[in-house]
């Protein structure tokens, strides 16, 4: 009988079953950096295909270059696959090399009195280093979790620095025209997302119970007669330390919406005044949701500055304002602050009938139309500020359906899709997808609400003495919106508001760090923000691996799957034999032995009653 023939997939070394082991741990993690990185760079290529506009930037060269970019040895996939995996192998491997041979003796290691320097400098270099290693070996295992992602996220933080840097200096060079350097880390919005989520990491550390470990609940299974009332107590200690977590986190639900409230007012306000405080694709999508004219931008940020003013009109900017009329088919001089009432009050409403414009009387300021923009007139609703609302809002439902109806059915149609099958888990699904929508819907509806509140409907008819200079200003009408549009988290569910307060919290910190910090380019700003990445990095998969629960949202689900996910070598033997079963992403229980198969009946009738 013929030898079978060997396949060359015999040839490629079989990775280890074990789903923490550093091979498998790479192969995950740079799959899903990759995704993550590459994915979205490669979307105006293949949009190119549909579009002609997007195929003029969709060049060869330009595909190159990000290629070049991502899958390169310092690009983000390889650099953060090393600081992950890399970390695991050196937990793997460092102490168990440490553990091997043991140290010299005190007379061999202590230098004779006749001895060179250099042999005594030796000597004290041997000792150095002894007292290293038994300070190592000492460690706690979390704490050698920790040291060993340290060492591989420093490295892993200079690698993706410096390919952000040579990709700058790429875009520098092949402008056309000059423009001053942007000294910013090109890191610091992925820094402060790690410091963000590792803070967060501690904090519910302390506020949550560690759970009753496994091996003690089992402990309690094998060891004579005492076996049911150390299992009950092991139950009721299990289940008291879940009721009073389940308390704690409706706490702390409160605070997350707390936070996600005071964020999203700095952010709010920075969208305004300061947008170049926050990340240019953030800035963008916010506009795209506000539906806001550039111009009404522009003067708002003018009025700020003393550059335009009802008072004492502006001769340098005058025309932003008067430009926006001319696009929305109204009078310019709707747009002119010298010809605008400052004050409301019967004065007010008499220039509006020099002006034949009706719609505020006893109230100054810009007419509403202007900063309702487009919204309503195809239903001749463009001065009514409750149609403002309303539109704005429904609309703003319709757009948050498109980005809340992927982010809760694609996780469920990635994990468990046959839990769609039921129609109450289908109906759940769909239920939170809705109020997410309206969370954000309302944050809308919210926040234009509260700005014609206060300089149409409310607080500027009440106060006709104050100048419109500071209705429209940034402690006016601006202002009461950023402060009330973040009410309406309390809308999300309360598991959501964690991860909403986690996702706007590391853009309100980059808001509220000064300019000269960020943009100083200082070596020794570089350094810190080093030293942060690493330490929150390290104690972020440190949590992965020794407390998990400690982890919230998005960050645990993604580091469960880097550290401990499906076992990749599955694939290879599934190409061999397809009616392979899959591989297990835990360790499989071992088989009881003859002890516990004694126990076993004992625990059986105690669970029965």
């Amino acid at each position: 009988m013929a030898a079978p023939s060997s396949s060359w997939l015999d040839h490629i070394p079989a990775l280890s079953d074990d789903p923490t082991h550093p091979a498998q741990v790479a192969l995950r993690t740079y799959a899903l950096a990759l995704s993550l990185s590459l994915g979205p760079s490669l979307v105006p290529f293949v949009s190119a295909i549909f579009s002609t506009k997007a195929r003029a930037r969709a060049t060869p060269a330009a595909l190159k270059r990000v290629l070049r970019r991502e899958l390169g040895h310092d690009g983000f996939p390889f650099a953060i696959t090393l600081a992950v995996a890399g970390g695991a192998a050196v937990r793997k491997h460092l102490w168990a090399l440490l553990a091997c041979g043991a140290p010299k003796t005190a007379a061999e290691a202590s230098p004779g009195p006749a001895e060179s320097y250099t042999a005594q400098a030796c000597a004290a270099l041997r000792s150095t280093l002894a007292s290293v290693r038994a300070a190592l070996l000492a460690l706690a295992p979390a704490q050698r979790t920790f040291v060993a992602h340290a060492l591989s996220s420093a490295v892993g933080i200079v690698l993706i620095q410096a390919g952000r840097e040579r990709t700058a200096r790429e875009k520098a060079a092949r402008r056309t025209t000059p423009r001053a350097p942007d000294l910013t880390s090109p890191t610091l919005d992925l820094t402060l997302l790690v410091v963000v989520r590792a803070v967060d990491s501690m904090l519910q550390s302390f506020i949550l119970q560690k759970p009753v470990p496994a091996r003690v609940r089992a402990a309690s299974l094998v060891h004579g007669r005492g076996a049911e009332p150390a299992l009950v107590h092991a139950r009721l200690a299990g289940e008291k330390i879940r009721r009073e977590n389940r308390v704690r986190q409706q706490w702390t639900s409160q605070v997350d919406a707390f936070v996600f409230w005071a964020c999203s007012a700095r952010i709010m306000w920075c969208f305004f005044y300061e947008p170049q405080r926050l990340p240019r694709a953030y800035v963008g999508w916010i506009n795209t949701l506000a539906n806001l004219d550039d111009g009404i931008q522009h003067t708002l940020r003018n009025i700020r500055e003393g550059k335009w003013s009802y008072l004492t009109g502006s001769p340098a900017h005058a025309h932003v304002l008067q430009d926006t009329a001319r696009k929305l088919g109204l009078p310019p001089v709707w747009g002119d602050p010298t010809a605008l009432p400052a004050y409301g009050g019967a004065a007010a409403t008499e220039t509006w009938k020099k002006l034949g414009y009706a719609m505020r009387p006893g109230i100054g300021g810009i007419p509403c139309e202007l900063l309702h923009g487009e919204v309503g007139a195809s239903l001749g609703l463009q001065s009514s500020c409750a149609a403002n609302t309303g539109l704005r809002t429904l609309t703003g439902f319709v757009e948050a359906l498109a980005i809340y109806v992927p982010v809760h059915f694609i996780p469920v149609l990635l994990t468990r899709p046959q839990t769609l099958l039921r129609p109450h888990r289908l109906l759940e699904t769909a239920l939170g997808a809705l109020r997410s929508a309206a969370f954000l819907a309302s944050f809308i509806g919210v926040y234009w609400g509260a700005v014609c509140a206060t300089r149409t409907r409310g607080l500027a008819r009440a106060l006709p003495c104050v100048s419109h200079d500071f209705w429209d200003g940034p402690r006016g009408c601006i202002m009461a919106g950023c402060l009330l549009c973040g009410a309406s988290i309390w809308l999300e569910n309360g598991r959501r508001r964690g991860e909403m307060a986690l996702y706007v919290l590391p853009r309100a910190v980059r808001a509220i760090l000064p300019d000269r910090l960020v943009k100083s380019g200082h070596r020794g700003a570089r350094l810190a923000e080093r030293l942060a990445f690493v330490l929150a990095f390290s104690a972020l998969l440190t949590a992965a691996t020794h407390r998990p629960d400690s982890l919230r949202g998005l960050s645990r689900w993604t580091l469960a799957f880097v550290t401990n996910g499906p076992n990749a070598g599955f694939w290879k033997r599934r190409r061999r034999d397809p009616s392979v079963p899959p591989t297990p992403s835990v360790p499989s229980t071992p088989f009881p032995t003859d002890e516990q198969q004694q126990q076993q009946p004992r625990v059986d009738s105690l669970k029965s009653t």
